[in-house]
Protein backbone atom coordinates (compact mmCIF):
# COMPACT_ATOMS: atom_id res chain seq x y z
CA UNK A 1 0.00 0.00 0.00
CA UNK A 2 2.98 2.33 0.76
CA UNK A 3 4.44 1.94 -2.35
CA UNK A 4 1.13 2.89 -4.35
CA UNK A 5 0.80 6.05 -2.50
CA UNK A 6 4.79 7.08 -3.07
CA UNK A 7 4.04 5.72 -6.89
CA UNK A 8 0.61 8.02 -7.23
CA UNK A 9 2.37 10.88 -5.72
CA UNK A 10 5.23 10.84 -7.94
CA UNK A 11 3.11 10.48 -10.71
CA UNK A 12 1.64 13.40 -9.68
CA UNK A 13 3.53 15.40 -9.32
CA UNK A 14 5.51 14.77 -12.69
CA UNK A 15 1.76 15.85 -14.08
CA UNK A 16 1.93 19.13 -12.26
CA UNK A 17 5.78 19.84 -13.19
CA UNK A 18 5.00 18.97 -16.91
CA UNK A 19 1.36 20.69 -16.96
CA UNK A 20 2.76 24.04 -15.80
CA UNK A 21 4.81 24.29 -18.63
CA UNK A 22 1.88 24.83 -20.24
CA UNK A 23 0.24 27.63 -19.00
CA UNK A 24 2.25 29.96 -21.00
CA UNK A 25 0.39 30.07 -24.18
CA UNK A 26 0.62 31.97 -27.63
CA UNK A 27 4.35 31.42 -28.35
CA UNK A 28 5.68 32.96 -25.68
CA UNK A 29 9.06 31.86 -24.53
CA UNK A 30 9.09 32.67 -20.88
CA UNK A 31 5.81 33.60 -17.73
CA UNK A 32 8.01 36.76 -17.29
CA UNK A 33 7.36 37.38 -21.41
CA UNK A 34 3.64 37.25 -21.12
CA UNK A 35 3.44 39.30 -18.13
CA UNK A 36 5.20 42.13 -19.52
CA UNK A 37 2.94 41.53 -22.29
CA UNK A 38 -0.43 42.02 -20.14
CA UNK A 39 1.84 44.89 -18.51
CA UNK A 40 2.00 46.35 -22.05
CA UNK A 41 -1.60 45.83 -22.90
CA UNK A 42 -2.97 47.55 -20.01
CA UNK A 43 -0.95 50.25 -20.01
CA UNK A 44 -1.46 51.13 -23.43
CA UNK A 45 -5.62 50.88 -22.72
CA UNK A 46 -5.20 52.89 -20.18
CA UNK A 47 -3.70 55.33 -21.64
CA UNK A 48 -6.44 55.70 -24.56
CA UNK A 49 -8.95 55.90 -22.23
CA UNK A 50 -7.22 58.79 -20.66
CA UNK A 51 -7.26 60.35 -24.45
CA UNK A 52 -9.64 63.03 -25.57
CA UNK A 53 -8.80 62.06 -29.02
CA UNK A 54 -9.20 57.92 -29.16
CA UNK A 55 -12.48 56.32 -28.59
CA UNK A 56 -10.76 53.19 -26.70
CA UNK A 57 -13.64 51.47 -26.62
CA UNK A 58 -13.73 50.80 -30.60
CA UNK A 59 -10.07 49.67 -30.42
CA UNK A 60 -8.51 46.26 -29.19
CA UNK A 61 -4.94 46.32 -27.85
CA UNK A 62 -3.02 42.67 -28.27
CA UNK A 63 0.92 42.47 -27.37
CA UNK A 64 2.83 39.65 -28.31
CA UNK A 65 6.47 39.37 -27.02
CA UNK A 66 6.44 43.51 -27.35
CA UNK A 67 4.99 44.05 -30.41
CA UNK A 68 1.31 45.96 -30.19
CA UNK A 69 -1.30 45.33 -32.55
CA UNK A 70 -3.56 47.33 -32.74
CA UNK A 71 -7.17 46.67 -34.51
CA UNK A 72 -10.52 48.23 -34.23
CA UNK A 73 -12.27 51.20 -35.86
CA UNK A 74 -11.66 54.75 -35.51
CA UNK A 75 -13.61 57.94 -36.81
CA UNK A 76 -10.88 59.31 -38.57
CA UNK A 77 -7.32 58.95 -39.70
CA UNK A 78 -6.61 61.73 -36.89
CA UNK A 79 -7.64 58.83 -33.79
CA UNK A 80 -6.20 55.92 -35.95
CA UNK A 81 -2.77 58.18 -35.65
CA UNK A 82 -3.22 59.28 -32.28
CA UNK A 83 -4.06 55.62 -30.78
CA UNK A 84 -0.85 54.18 -32.48
CA UNK A 85 1.19 57.36 -30.90
CA UNK A 86 -0.13 56.52 -27.79
CA UNK A 87 1.02 52.54 -28.35
CA UNK A 88 4.62 53.78 -29.31
CA UNK A 89 4.72 55.97 -26.16
CA UNK A 90 4.47 52.84 -23.31
CA UNK A 91 7.87 51.53 -22.40
CA UNK A 92 8.42 47.86 -23.54
CA UNK A 93 7.12 48.34 -26.65
CA UNK A 94 9.17 47.09 -29.40
CA UNK A 95 7.21 47.53 -32.78
CA UNK A 96 3.09 48.70 -33.32
CA UNK A 97 0.93 47.05 -35.96
CA UNK A 98 -1.76 49.51 -36.19
CA UNK A 99 -4.56 47.48 -38.51
CA UNK A 100 -7.13 49.92 -37.20
CA UNK A 101 -9.63 50.87 -40.06
CA UNK A 102 -11.36 54.05 -40.21
CA UNK A 103 -15.67 54.08 -40.86
CA UNK A 104 -16.77 55.59 -43.92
Amino acid sequence: MYIRTTLAAAMTAVVLLTASGCAVVRGQETVGAYVDDAGITTLVKTRMAESKLVAASSISVETLNGTVMLSGFAKNATEKSAAENIARGVNGVKAVKNEIAIRP
